[in-house]
């Protein structure tokens, strides 16, 4: 039996899953409805469809709802929870992308929603799906390195990707919850899922420090906006959104219904979050994480090692090995030439040599990441050992890992988790 989905939220991140219903697993459901603030953008999508769907602005969120058996939420973080509390109260299952939501009073929300409904809610992080990342969650949970005790996970975003959170809504933190929500819920949820643990334990240091009107990156005379301006393809962090069809199409073309720019310059004024972050973390059972995360670094990619009782695992992981002028975006949502990305997988055991682990890859997304994961919400885990589909529970620690670095950051203080990491002391 096809389930009737709907859509909230018609930007970028929608197009996975369009192109999924569309696709591959048309045969377990079709789009029912769209949602969004911006007609231009739900009428680009309905140009893609065999037939057009029905299409509300967010007053009319519940005579959407009524027409669908499940909403898919693809839109600014500070709205999911508003999306996600009323679709569960009408009794829907509901797929959020990351984060869940943005805050403390967003993660009390949704969770008291998802007991009293009879609606399941997945959160897709797709980085539990990536091969190596499963590759790693297999090893730890093998026992061959015993408990783990210590974590150091270090994350590279780099100046074309690290700087595309602050051209967009991204850079304004009361909308994205800043990168510590936004981008490092990722990160701290495969460090949860890695080790089958939750955070107790917070201390953070952040900083803006080369993004903004003074940040060190920062060149006189450069427009606020450069569409089509000459010398643009010599400017590694001005984006001509003109020069994609796709983010004409969605952004450009439907300014003004709403007056968003998704091309602004990285270094004018108006940027809340920070792009320098260092975090302290200890979780229960005892194990310490040290992670880190930059938003300006010359490649993109990321290092984590564990050490146990009985050894030690490492994975690094190179998704661009240097960046070009108008690089493509986001690097880590393809397959790359073997020349600009690699990954190893290594692990050695107390008193013996270290070893290779092979990596095996898909097709598609993130290693074949992407695949796995959309087989996951369209047709269900199907006894998954990795168990790599996230619950509610799943995204609120890791948004409230991030929230709890932001309050310490600004405090000064370690901040407290309780209830196995779902709130704040």
């Amino acid at each position: 039996m096809t389930r009737r989905y709907a859509i909230a939220g018609l930007g970028h991140r929608a197009q996975m899953y369009v192109d999924a219903l569309l696709g591959d697993w048309s045969d377990t459901g079709t789009i029912a409805a769209f949602l969004d603030t911006n007609r231009t953008r739900m009428d680009y999508h309905n140009s893609r469809l065999p037939s057009p769907v029905p299409t509300y602005g967010p007053e009319g969120l519940g005579e959407m709802l009524s027409g669908a058996d499940a909403l898919i939420v693809t839109s600014v973080d500070a709205t999911h929870a508003d999306y996600v509390v009323a679709a569960l109260d009408a009794g829907l299952d509901v797929v959020c992308e990351k984060p869940l939501t943005v805050d403390e009073e967003g993660c009390a929300r949704i969770a008291a929603a998802a007991e009293r409904s009879r609606g399941n809610l997945v959160v897709t992080f797709n980085y539990r799906y990536s091969p190596r990342n499963s590759a790693v969650r297999e090893l730890i949970a093998s026992g061959r390195i015993g408990d783990v005790t210590a974590v150091h996970f270090e994350w590279a975003l780099d100046t074309a990707h690290g700087a595309d959170y602050f051209r967009r809504w991204h850079r304004d933190r009361s909308r994205s919850g800043g990168l510590l929500v936004h981008k490092s819920t990722h990160h701290f949820d495969l460090i949860n899922w890695w080790i089958a643990s939750h955070p107790e334990l917070v201390f953070a240091q952040t900083a803006l420090r080369f993004y903004g009107a003074a940040g060190a990156g920062a060149a006189a005379g450069r427009p606020a906006r450069a569409k089509g301006a000459p010398g643009l393809g010599t400017d590694p962090f001005l984006l001509d959104a003109a020069a994609d069809p796709r983010l004409k199409a969605l952004y450009l073309d439907a300014e003004h219904e709403d007056g968003y720019l998704r091309d602004q310059d990285v270094f004018a004024p108006g940027v809340s979050i920070d792009d320098t972050m260092s975090v302290l973390i200890r979780y229960a059972g005892r194990a310490l994480v040290t992670y880190s995360l930059t938003a300006y670094s010359p490649f993109e990619g990321y290092r984590v090692a564990f050490t146990g009782t009985r050894g030690r695992i490492e994975l690094e992981v190179g998704e661009r090995a240097w960046t070009p002028v108008n690089a493509a975006i986001d690097p880590s949502a393809g397959l790359h030439a073997a020349d600009s990305s690699w990954e190893r997988l290594t692990v050695q055991e107390q008193w013996g040599k270290r070893e290779e682990v092979p990596i095996i890859r898909g097709e598609g997304g993130h290693g074949g990441g992407d695949r796995l994961l959309l087989d996951d919400v369209f047709r269900g885990p199907s006894g998954d050992p990795l168990a790599r589909q996230a619950g509610y529970r799943d995204g609120i620690r890791s948004v409230l890992t991030g929230v709890a670095a932001n309050r310490s950051a600004a405090s000064g203080a370690p901040i407290t988790l309780t209830d196995e990491g779902t709130r704040l002391a």
